[in-house]
């Protein structure tokens, strides 16, 4: 385990000690309570943090609102450059936070590095569209009028993390925030505070570099106190939170009631189907990379496998010889492929999910447990396990944050299993395993699945920056990330230029003015 790059990288961002959560840029506070942060890898402390207070949210504001005021009076491209600058200095810092996230969160360190990566490629999309945030012109159906449409930033935006992805989906939501002129407020899990603090360091540097005011780009650190007083503050337009569907709709709830606008990106059941024209060599490798990676607690990890008949028993030996190479342990060892879950109490939904299986009718083609010994003292290991069931039990229904893959037969043609697929609250993620073109294009279809993401060939886990991220149903509807995701960072204006020097009324009303 290299503990000693965490070491350095927290000398290097005065990181040691009782660390202010609170951050404008480069000022730091925090008045509330303090917490720990410890590695579900060996248990071990990695900081203890002073989260913040209700005060401490207020001065944020405050200098957020001043902020605004100032950053976006600065022209789109030159905040792309602040965003180029914060992107080379991602690269320079890439092994080390990604080593932070590993240890930080459990993923394996090739997790933590790519997670890295998603922030580096945002950014250079961000920097691309920062010269591209383009309205509308229309043809008006009056004489000497001119027509367009046009984006403005919005203002603040608040942001709540999960701790699956404590790095990437705060940079999918400032990237693109920041080049729209708009000024952020993070509020991460605190599961993960640390790589936060790291985060913010960082773009503070940039930041004061580049003479940029405090507020721009805002750090509070706390639980769900503090989410709760973001999700209600009307000087927050938009909220963008990633967690739980529960904890989606309670932001949902406290925003709509002022009605301001959420970006949510909320829980995920996802499956694969395998068709009798599927090879099962890619099947088999994208199912155990959805299922495992991240110990199965990424938002698109693979859940079920939905199974034609006809290949059902060979997929299943398959299966169970892939699961029986796998290596859990220490995932800054790049020989294990799984490493722990975040805390204990994931291992107890775990252990809850394994009872509820038992007790409702399924059977275990490999079976689970907490794993015991000196490399697993943190009691946060588990062993990755497949559960034979039928699709209509109520577990397979719900979202376990876990390494616990459903294997469902169906009989008949595709749209059986686009069937089953569909019939979960969830929709982030989804794929189908075939060579046979007809099958494809009926799973793309729009009476096909009804997942925001849709995948051919490829598995659940994993989306390119390029793309809008997110899903339908209990997933929140939200979209981050690629391709126009940008516009829900910003209000939407129509704009009307009369350059004649006639003034016609709606509906040929006149008025007979001297």
């Amino acid at each position: 385990m290299n503990i000693k790059s965490i070491d350095e990288l927290f000398k290097k961002y005065e990181l040691n000690g009782i660390i202010n959560g609170c951050s404008t840029g480069s000022d730091w506070f925090g008045s509330g309570e303090k917490f720990e942060s410890l590695s579900p890898v060996d248990g071990k402390l990695i900081g203890t943090i002073k989260s913040g207070s209700k005060s401490d949210f207020d001065q944020i504001i405050k200098n957020s609102k001043k902020a605004f005021k100032v950053f976006r009076q600065i022209p789109a491209p030159n905040r792309g450059e602040l965003v180029r600058q914060f992107g080379n200095k991602l690269r320079e810092e890439k092994e080390l936070l990604g080593t932070l996230v590993s240890y930080e969160m459990g993923k394996s360190y090739q997790e933590g590095l790519g997670e890295v990566q998603e922030m580096i490629d945002i950014c250079d999309f961000a920097v691309g569209l920062s010269r591209q945030l383009h309205g509308f012109t229309m043809h008006s159906e009056r004489p000497t009028h001119r027509m367009y449409e046009q984006y403005h930033p919005l203002g603040i935006v608040g942001i709540i993390s999960a701790f699956n992805f404590p790095v990437a989906v705060w940079s999918w939501n400032v990237s693109l925030a920041w080049v729209c002129g708009n000024v952020t407020i993070w509020k991460p899990s605190e599961k993960t505070p640390m790589c936060s603090l790291v985060c913010q360091k960082i773009i503070g540097e940039v930041f004061k570099d580049n003479n940029i005011p405090e507020g721009v780009s805002c750090l509070i650190n706390g639980d769900y106190k503090i989410g709760e007083v973001l999700s209600q503050s009307k000087d927050i337009p938009l909220v963008s939170a990633t967690g739980s569907t529960r904890m989606g709709k309670i932001v949902a709830e406290k925003v709509g009631a002022r009605l301001g606008k959420t970006l949510l990106e909320l829980g995920g059941n996802n499956a694969i189907i395998v068709t009798p024209d599927a090879d099962l060599k890619m099947t088999i490798m994208g199912t155990v990379f959805g299922a495992v990676g991240t110990c199965g607690q990424r938002c698109t990890s693979t859940r079920r496998l939905i199974v034609h008949e006809e290949v059902y028993d060979n997929l299943k030996e398959s299966l169970v010889k892939a699961y029986n190479q796998i290596k859990i342990g220490d995932p800054l060892d790049s020989n294990n492929h799984v490493g722990p879950l975040i805390d204990i109490n994931a291992v107890e939904a775990y252990k809850s999910a394994i009872s509820k299986v038992e007790k409702q009718g399924g059977s275990w083609l490999v079976k689970g447990g907490i794993l015991n010994g000196e490399e697993y003292s943190s009691g946060c290991y588990v062993k990755p396990a497949i559960a034979e069931v039928d699709h209509s039990l109520e577990i397979v229904h719900q979202e376990t944050f876990a390494p616990i893959l459903y294997l469902i037969r169906y009989k008949g043609d595709v749209q059986n299993a686009i069937d089953i697929q569909n019939e979960v609250d969830q929709g982030l993620s989804s794929a189908i395993m075939t060579n046979n073109l007809k099958e494809s294009e009926l799973f793309l279809s729009h009476w096909g699945s009804d997942c925001g993401i849709a995948n051919v060939n490829i598995g659940t886990s994993g989306a390119e920056i390029g793309g809008a991220f997110g899903g339908e149903k209990d997933t929140g509807g939200g979209r981050e990330s690629g391709s126009d995701a940008w516009k829900v960072y910003m209000r939407r204006q129509t704009n009307t230029i009369n350059f004649s020097s006639e003034l016609p009324l709606a509906q040929g009303i006149k008025f007979d003015i001297n």
